[in-house]
């Protein structure tokens, strides 16, 4: 993965179904919580709008969200919570993987956000790698 970009992104092996599915699996075992999926192609649906297919997985590990949120001045990286990674289907047929790269975006924070940032960056990244089949 190029992680020096702001956002990631990666072909999975799957459909985007079964991507989901294995994100959110591997994110438990992780300790990971999973607020929510969004399928924003059923949503788009509703309002008349016809999309391919789009699901935004929310994430979230306590050990690192309640780091940046016990101060009030770290809480404006609340914006950024919880964790998404994003799946969906392209005019190809494939099925792609996007993150944002919050490790990057933590640069020049303090290390009260950094630090906790960058270890979920790492986390994010490592779920999205193993389903993917990147060691």
């Amino acid at each position: 993965m190029n992680e020096n970009r702001l956002i990631i992104e990666q072909l999975s092996p799957y459909d985007v179904a079964t991507t989901v599915e294995k994100l959110i699996e591997v994110a438990i075992q992780k300790e990971w919580q999973n607020p929510a999926v969004h399928n924003l192609q059923q949503s788009l649906a509703k309002a008349g709008k016809e999309v391919r297919a789009v699901q935004v997985i929310e994430i979230c590990k306590p050990e690192y969200s309640g780091k940046m949120l016990e101060k009030s001045d770290e809480r404006i990286v609340s914006v950024m919570m919880p964790c998404r990674i994003s799946v969906y289907e392209k005019e190809d047929g494939k099925t792609y993987i996007a993150l944002l790269n919050t490790s990057a975006m933590s640069a020049g924070m303090p290390d009260t956000i950094a630090e906790p940032m960058q270890a979920a960056s790492d986390e994010t990244f490592e779920i999205v790698k193993a389903v993917i089949g990147i060691r």
